[in-house]
């Protein structure tokens, strides 16, 4: 099973689960996360969603014996995101935490980076080596990564490929908390515990915000805070 998926009250939580290779990102594991997503989105006692690798790391960016079996690497990269599973998480309709360990490297950077919320372990380390490999990055990282880090720090990460721990990582903005290895668990679950207690219309309206405002002007960012706030408060006034 390339994905594990259990929900526990009201957080799913969605396991890259191919330990043996670092949750290399292949087609059975594309399908399977796909189907992951999907479950916990039609799901309406579900309201945040964790999403964490098995084994010694979250997730090593693309399983490159599948390249070869294609044409060439670009026709692998096609057919393992046809079901576009970063379009589904860049519009993922609930909190998404990634609970980071070991490496997350590649499409394992990208999809951290389409979380609400990256945890990392003290130990936990990033890169997006597709330019060393003819490629650029196709998970979203040219668009998330200079949105979280800048466009300096973007390029230099993309770029260079070089290594970020996580203490630089927090610094930039790749992950939002850093925790010691054996306190993932336990700071994963209490967020995702704390977001869930909230009214799924207030954080519906909190992330829209956040993520929609970007799209235009700080003044139509501000004209959107507003509706939505309005609409937010007559809401919890008809609930009274």
């Amino acid at each position: 099973m390339a994905v594990r998926y259990d929900v526990e009250g009201q957080v799913a939580t969605i396991t890259l689960n191919r330990p043996e290779c670092l949750n290399a990102y292949d087609v059975a594991m594309r399908d399977a996360l796909d189907a992951a997503l999907a479950a916990a989105t039609d799901d309406p006692g579900v309201r945040v969603v964790v999403l964490r690798g098995a084994g010694r790391a979250f997730c090593s960016g693309g399983d490159l014996r599948e390249f070869g079996t294609a044409p060439s690497p670009l026709a692998a990269r096609r057919a393992r995101f046809a079901r576009d599973v970063p379009g589904r998480l860049a519009r993922f309709p609930k909190p998404l935490v990634a609970a980071v360990h070991g490496d997350a490297v590649g499409g394992g950077l990208e999809m951290a980076l389409l979380a609400d919320f990256c945890v990392a372990t003290a130990d936990a380390r990033f890169r997006l080596p597709e330019a060393g490999l003819g490629m650029i990055p196709g998970v979203g990282g040219t668009q998330t990564l200079p949105r979280a880090i800048g466009l300096g720090h973007a390029a230099d990460v993309a770029l260079s490929r070089r290594w970020v721990g996580a203490d630089e990582a927090l610094t930039l903005g790749i992950a939002t908390r850093v925790v010691p290895p054996e306190a993932l668990a336990t700071e994963v679950g209490r967020l995702a515990a704390a977001v869930a207690a909230l009214a799924p219309s207030l954080v519906a309206a909190a992330r829209r915000a956040i993520h929609d405002g970007l799209d235009g002007t700080l003044a139509h960012g501000l004209a959107l805070e507003s509706l939505l706030a309005a609409t937010n408060a007559a809401r919890a006034l008809e609930a009274t």
